[in-house]
């Protein structure tokens, strides 16, 4: 909403959030008296606390209850019946106030056990401006803890399946920003609908560029996020403004290519980029929590990450590509012992090149004892432009971290392990890099848009770069990356990765490379090998990109 708009948002709600690996999950603490369980009063008759999954009846009865005082607008009944009634009561105020929710009708559906979806039905109203609404969600009815009774586990998507956060609402009113109409490289208008990976993407593009593109603002319900610099998400527009033109870097091809990539793998990401310019081609994630952490992601790249090692060695003139890296079956740094993937063969008179297309963590953590502690942070920032926090995207991204940590973790952080964090993003952007020997800040909007200055960075030598293809080229045709890469055509290279995760069964899958004048890189978690998830993933969008 624009300052000044007449919807107002009523109570607030709070929430922790327990951080990990790029996405995050809510802890819910509570109040010790009560709390959303209700209490038996003071001189009421003791009961006996039932235990155990609710029963059938028990079901049918608080859901009928619930849906009942939620249709009357009666908040303080309705989150009564949940087993957190003072996050749910300011929410399933705003419904009928902020959000001009009415006429609420709720059809139950055929549920199983404690799990019952259904059906709302209602109208938004707005000054004059009205439309009906309709959607889908469901509920799970739980045992309350201290009281026993059968009671809604309250979770925002009960009040609609869109709202993730605890702290994110309904609002209707005029538009925070004009609408846009974002279209590709080539004109193509991009859509939510047909890209469903670019709808947070897109909202976010709204949020920073709509007063820029000349359009005018409408009237909508939408969820307001309490995450700062978040867009409001539009969940159905009452009256229509007049949407802006966006330009983007974006390529409808490569993006749908990207989409039913990501769609076969669970949890995965992945973009790609046009070395030559930075111009972000495509950009797709398939997550439960909706998280883009292609731009976004926190994690260890795992072997990728040796593309910036090998090129720390040849430039400290440690190694060439040609020259000596041992790879034996284990590797000691710091009191700490590495070894290689499963039925990797040791060998003692590997060069770089071979280690390389291998994957073969112990050659990189033998040299732990000859770089500096520094040697791979100022490699990464002065050469691949990573780590300094000055990427100007267009939208939010991390720009990649590779502290200077002693210890093991200087061995660990050569194989991409340690304290070492990257996305897809990052990973394309060094693939890119490698490839050109230029460091080309990422972009998904034109710099002519609004003239934000972008990172820079030293680049790489031509030897460097010379080496770091023949090496990537050598993964790609008759090494760990070869099988994937199998089906490409033209100028290829790649690496293969997979980090280890604490509390995770499998690693995470990675894998970066190139065909002519496109770098990508993905990632899945719980992927496996490189190959097993994330190789797939980025051989079918190199393949669109010609």
């Amino acid at each position: 909403m624009r300052k000044g708009a007449k919807a107002a948002i009523v109570g607030s709600v709070f929430a922790v959030m327990v951080g990990g690996a790029g996405y995050g999950t809510y802890n819910f603490v509570n109040a010790l008296n009560g709390g959303g369980e209700g209490a038996v009063g003071a001189g009421e008759p003791a009961v006996v606390k039932k235990s155990g999954p609710p029963s059938a009846s028990e079901v049918k009865d608080v859901t009928t209850k619930f849906f009942a005082a939620w249709e009357k607008g009666d908040a303080a009944t309705a989150a009564g019946l949940t087993n957190n009634a003072e996050k749910a009561e300011p929410l399933l105020t705003s419904y009928g106030r902020a959000a001009h929710i009415t006429g609420v009708r709720i059809t139950p559906g055929a549920g199983s056990g404690a799990a019952v979806p259904f059906t709302v039905k209602a109208t938004v109203s707005y000054e004059g401006a009205s439309k009906p609404l309709t959607y889908q969600s469901r509920l799970t009815v739980v045992r309350g803890v201290s009281t026993g009774r059968a009671l809604v586990d309250w979770q925002p998507s009960v009040v609609h399946p869109e709202l993730k956060s605890m702290d994110d609402t309904l609002v209707t009113g005029e538009s925070a920003a004009p609408a846009i109409e974002a279209v590709d490289r080539d004109g193509t208008v991009l859509t939510k609908e047909k890209y469903p990976s670019l709808g947070t993407i897109l909202d976010e593009l709204r949020a920073k560029y709509g007063d820029r593109t000349g359009g005018t603002a409408g009237i909508e319900l939408a969820i307001r996020h309490a995450t700062p610099d978040t867009g409001d998400t539009p969940l159905l527009t009452l009256a229509e403004g007049k949407p802006g033109k966006l330009p983007t870097t974006l390529s409808a091809g490569v993006q749908a290519a990207a989409e039913k990539a990501v769609k076969k793998y669970p949890e995965s990401s992945v973009v790609a980029v046009r070395p030559s310019t930075g111009e972000v081609l495509a950009v797709a994630n398939n997550r439960a929590d909706g998280f883009n952490a292609a731009f976004q992601g926190t994690v260890a790249p795992g072997s990728t990450m040796k593309i910036i090692s090998a090129a720390t060695l040849i430039d400290n003139q440690l190694t060439t590509a040609t020259g000596p890296a041992p790879c034996p079956d284990e590797a000691m740094s710091e009191g700490q012992t590495f070894h290689n993937i499963e039925n990797l063969a040791p060998n003692d008179n590997a060069t770089l090149s071979e280690s390389f297309a291998r994957s073969c963590n112990t050659a990189f953590v033998k040299f732990a004892d000859e770089v500096q502690v520094d040697s791979l942070t100022k490699e990464a920032q002065d050469r691949f432009g990573l780590g300094r926090n000055d990427w100007k995207t267009g939208i939010a991204s991390f720009d990649g971290r590779v502290p200077a940590s002693g210890g093991p973790d200087t061995a660990a952080n050569l194989i991409g392990q340690g304290q070492v964090q990257m996305n897809p993003l990052n990973m394309a952007s060094v693939t890119a890099t490698a490839m050109t020997g230029t460091f080309r800040q990422p972009v998904i909007v034109p710099q002519s848009l609004d003239d934000r200055e972008l990172a820079r960075a030293r680049g790489l030598s031509s030897s460097t770069v010379e080496q770091l293809r023949s090496m990537m080229n050598r993964t790609a045709t008759s090494g760990t990356a070869a099988d994937v890469m199998s089906g490409l055509s033209g100028r290829i290279g790649a690496k293969t990765g997979s980090a280890e995760v604490d509390g995770q069964a499998k690693s995470n899958s990675w894998f970066t490379g190139y065909r002519n004048d496109v770098a990508a890189a993905a990632m899945t978690q719980d992927g496996g090998h490189g190959v097993d998830a994330a190789g797939p993933i980025v051989a079918a969008v190199l393949l669109a990109g010609g």
